[in-house]
């Protein structure tokens, strides 16, 4: 099993390779059986269309909760099936696995100043589906150098663009966020994403249609209002 197998298998499925690393103890990455530590973790997310149009015409699309996870959750365990892989999930829990924290191990990417994490070529616009964990330690490409896209950005337009400003060097008042895009006023975001986000100039290539920006924005807004009422 090669790097380049692997690469080529997540590639097929309409999930991006996002890169790998040799796990160490202190990066709690879970064993791939009782007793046998994973070697190698290599993640999988999306970036580009290709993902969404292939969670569009799935089973799992008309799942009334969490479709996408659903959709995540075949395709990953599919995999890891096939390469003799354990796969692990970014959204099993409480609690989470570290997963922003692996990613960062596994290829260039940064906080940003909104939160989420940016590459250098994708922006804003992608995620991570999921990740296989091998007992074999797999020889990794070397990873990619860049720069933080963000430190040469001078206009930081994405911590002014907000309609309610929400985001701010101190973080992110979700609340404030999620009370704006709930009511009339925040129709362009519920719609067609956060205008932050949108608001960098890194990636815009791989902006999400609207349709996906709805269907994200709606499930971010569906989940904190459930978790504010305690469900």
């Amino acid at each position: 099993m090669t790097y380049d197998d692997i690469d080529e298998a997540i590639c097929i499925t309409g999930l991006t390779p996002r890169g790998g690393f040799h796990p160490q103890p202190e990066d709690e990455v879970p064993d791939v059986l009782p007793g046998i530590p994973c070697a190698t973790l290599v993640l999988a997310g999306n970036a580009g269309p290709e993902m969404w149009r292939r969670f569009n015409s799935s089973a799992e699309r008309n799942l009334p909760v969490d479709p996408l996870n659903g959709f995540s959750r075949r395709v990953v365990g599919e995999l890891a099936e096939k390469l003799n892989a354990k796969a692990i999930y970014p959204f099993t829990g409480p609690p989470f696995l570290p997963f922003l924290r692996w990613a960062q191990k596994a290829e260039p990417v940064w906080p940003s100043p909104i939160g989420p994490l940016i590459h250098a070529e994708y922006g804003l616009w992608h995620a991570y589906r999921g990740a296989l964990a091998f007992a074999s330690r797999i020889v990794l490409p070397a990873r990619e150098h860049a720069e933080c896209p963000c430190d040469s950005c001078i206009s930081r337009p994405c911590l002014t663009t907000c309609p309610v400003s929400a985001f701010s060097q101190s973080g992110y008042d979700v609340p404030r966020c999620v009370t704006h895009v709930d009511s009339p006023a925040g129709i362009e975001c519920l719609t067609g994403g956060c205008l932050a986000r949108r608001a960098c100039p890194i990636g815009r290539e791989y902006a999400y249609a609207p349709e996906q920006a709805e269907f994200h924005t709606r499930a971010f807004v569906a989940a904190n209002k459930k978790r504010k009422s305690g469900m």
